[in-house]
């Protein structure tokens, strides 16, 4: 494989001439966290240290291991930043589906960043060829992939030593997001676990592996079904139950004056489904002289959870996991049967049934599918969709065309194929685009990689240490919040200032920035465990800089490296003679490192 050492060395001399966009913000030091003092070592071994200045600032210069100089360039609004135009917003009558003449590979990577973990070649010339809805109606066809819940099984992690353990869980997530095929399940599986999070950590469960595979199988299971059915299916999901704390939730006790917990009713209103606001169809909040409105009060809340009662697991058996997958019960002695007060609507007797009344008022209310559609949107295409664009999806969410409400397939098929999605007019505008998600960056590289686990071990484990890995991992959250919100915008930064958000940068400062880099640089050097990169394809193209980084740009960066960092990326990897030692793997592996480095990669557009 390439020398490591060789590649910190490229990296040092051509790092800080990358990342200049004339399309992004000023954020300055947005979302930064930590003092230039506190970010350290980063435990990422022996690179050379390059001394810069944070942000701009006079004076406040620090010693960071190799890639933090383009940190100040990554934190410039990575989420849609403007120079140029903005692209005529489309009304809610302006037709949805864009359908060119001909999709250029470009294109067809770009959508296929915001459709799968991942671009590669052979998928690039699959959406050409099959067009952008004929991509999504063969995704929609596929069979599920091996179940977490299965593989965990199939590969021995059900053995009495992991009861108490996390073991195997990592593995099976990287699996499934890499190499199964049903790429555009994966995708929205991964959004609707940023939305209806649960993170192993606060399963306090045994088996917590199983536990919360479990619950990721539900997601992906329902990921093209209809958000009704997938509300049923987390309310009734031991490892949801035990995260929001609702498993075996007991009744009021009138001598003690214990009253049910109210976690769940509050998360389920606030989190999943609702919202704080009331909410106009476009996103936008309604309010009364300029104050806004609420959704519900106290009152719904302690009203609501006296319906989530009672819910228990279905086995007291757990030498096993099983109990785990299996739907939770109601266990009627500790059920509320009397009446429950919420939302303008009264429910009474308990049971299943009363659940069942109140997951359907829910979904009936008027700001379910405009909550819903806007955080979709977010996580697949822009953390800023223009209220149109969110009224146009959330139309869809209300009635699929046939009066069906909440159907998901309707639902993707509005946000991936909308004007606002795959326009190339839209690139340019000021709201454009998201900061990509650290998990969405290494699976992109892993990907177009090939990477893959003949032991099945899957060793990337864990990452969401900020210091050394990605500062996110999917199923770890710790919190029900996620590792960021979608209303978060870094203060004091030229995206808050301009009205926008950018969620992802609530984990983004100096030492997350300087630790994805580092560790990007091990893995694209060397992998990890038996994960090994086959650049087979790359190293053919090595020789002709123009060649490599053009298809590197092309499949890994849906062809949005601007001419400033491409030109700064040739110049590195031709600063390796072609007849230099190890020339191919070196050229390649500096092309992929400055690139995963560049904002113009970060920001997916």
């Amino acid at each position: 494989m390439m020398s490591a050492s060789s590649i910190r060395r490229q990296v040092g001399a051509a790092v800080a001439g990358v990342g200049t966009d004339n399309h992004m913000l000023d954020a300055e030091r947005a979302g930064a966290g930590a003092s230039p003092e506190d970010v350290g070592d980063t435990g990422a071994g022996d690179a050379p240290t390059l001394p810069i200045a944070l942000g701009g600032a006079t004076g406040a210069s620090a010693a960071l291991k190799i890639g933090s100089a383009i940190a100040p360039a990554v934190l410039l609004a990575a989420c849609g930043g403007g120079g140029g135009g903005s692209t005529p917003t489309p009304t809610a009558s302006t037709p949805v589906v864009v359908t060119p003449a001909a999709i250029t590979a470009t294109q067809a990577s770009r959508f296929l960043a915001q459709t799968t973990m991942g671009a590669t070649r052979a998928m690039i010339d699959t959406v050409i060829s099959r067009r952008y809805e004929g991509w999504i109606d063969d995704q929609f066809a596929l069979p599920r992939a091996t179940s977490h819940w299965d593989w965990l099984n199939a590969n021995g992690y059900n053995v009495a030593a992991n009861i108490n353990s996390e073991t195997g869980f990592d593995a099976t997530m990287w699996r499934q997001m890499i190499v199964e095929p049903d790429q555009l399940r994966q995708r929205i599986g991964m959004a609707l676990l940023d939305m209806l999070v649960v993170g192993i950590g606060g399963v306090n469960l045994n088996w917590k592996q199983f536990a919360t595979a479990a619950y990721v199988d539900v997601l992906l299971d329902n990921a093209f079904g209809n958000y009704r059915t997938l509300m049923g299916a987390i309310t009734t999901n031991a490892a949801m139950g035990s995260f929001l704390t609702f498993l075996g939730n007991r009744k009021a006790n009138t001598t003690t004056g214990a009253q049910p917990d109210e976690n769940y009713a509050r998360e389920l209103m606030q989190l999943f489904t609702l919202g704080l606001y009331q909410l106009n169809m476009d996103g936008s909040v309604k309010t009364n002289g300029g104050t806004p409105l609420e959704t519900y009060g106290p009152a719904d809340v302690s009203g609501l959870a006296r319906v989530f009662t009672g819910l228990s697991l279905a086995s007291n058996v757990s030498t096993t996991p099983d109990r785990y997958r299996q739907p939770l019960v109601m266990n009627a002695a500790i059920n509320e049967t009397g009446s429950a007060t919420f939302l303008g609507t009264t429910v009474s007797g308990g049971g299943t049934a009363a659940v069942d009344k109140a997951l359907d008022t829910i979904f009936a209310h008027p700001n379910l599918p405009p909550f819903v559609s806007k955080q979709l949107i977010q996580r697949l295409v822009t953390s800023n969709p223009s209220p149109a664009y969110v009224g146009r999806v959330a139309s869809v969410f209300a009635n699929n065309g046939s009066g069906t409400r909440g159907d998901m397939k309707a639902v993707i098929k509005a946000i991936l194929l909308d004007t606002e999605a795959r326009s190339d007019d839209t690139l340019t505008g000021t709201t454009a685009g998201k900061l990509r998600e650290p998990v969405m960056r290494l699976t992109a590289w892993a990907r177009l990689a090939k990477i893959n686990s003949a032991s099945n071990a899957w060793a990337f484990g864990d990452t969401s240490s900020q210091s050394t890995r990605l500062a996110q991992s999917m199923g770890r959250s710790g919190s029900v919040f996620n590792f960021f919100r979608p209303g978060y915008a870094p203060p004091a930064t030229g995206i808050s200032n301009a009205g926008l958000v950018a969620p992802e940068f609530q984990i983004t400062n100096e030492q997350s920035v300087v630790a994805y880099v580092n560790y990007m640089q091990g893995l694209v050097a060397n992998g990890t465990g038996d994960m090994k990169p086959d650049y087979s394809d790359l190293t053919a193209k090595a020789s002709d800089s123009a060649a490599l980084v053009d298809e590197i740009n092309v499949v890994l960066a849906a062809g949005q490296l601007s001419s400033a960092t491409v030109t700064a990326i040739r110049a590195a990897v031709d600063s390796v003679a072609t007849t230099a030692t190890n020339a191919a793997t070196n050229r390649v592996g500096i092309a992929l490192l400055l690139t995963l480095a560049s904002p113009d990669f970060l920001t997916q557009r």
